[in-house]
């Protein structure tokens, strides 16, 4: 099972995605691109009960990063700070960690 990585681990990664942003957008794109590099898509999750496919993440018109999730003929953009991890959690799960820690007021 891939357990979450620690904070130092974490603050790394946040190193790694933002480093050569000068503004807010640009370090949530850099997150983006780890995401469409890192992240091992497609794998399931559950939402609100349901069993679900997350697909891809893409950003969306507000400039959040979502993850755009199936269920039969049906999807829905979930912002990927609510998306709940699954058990096991996907392979590159830890930058989704690392946005979420970076996302958090400071």
């Amino acid at each position: 099972m891939r357990t979450p990585p620690g904070k130092a681990r974490l603050l790394a990664l946040i190193a790694e995605a933002t480093v050569d942003a000068y503004n807010e957008s640009e370090k949530r794109m850099g997150f983006y691109t780890m995401f469409e590099e890192h992240l091992d898509m497609p794998f399931d999750a559950t939402i609100l009960g349901a069993s679900v496919i997350v697909d891809r993440v893409d950003l969306a018109d507000d400039g959040q990063i979502v993850a755009v999730c199936r269920r039969g003929r049906s999807k829905q953009a979930v912002s990927i700070l609510e998306l709940p991890l699954p058990t096991p959690r996907p392979a590159g799960a830890e930058w989704i960690d690392a946005y979420r820690l970076w996302s958090k007021p400071r």
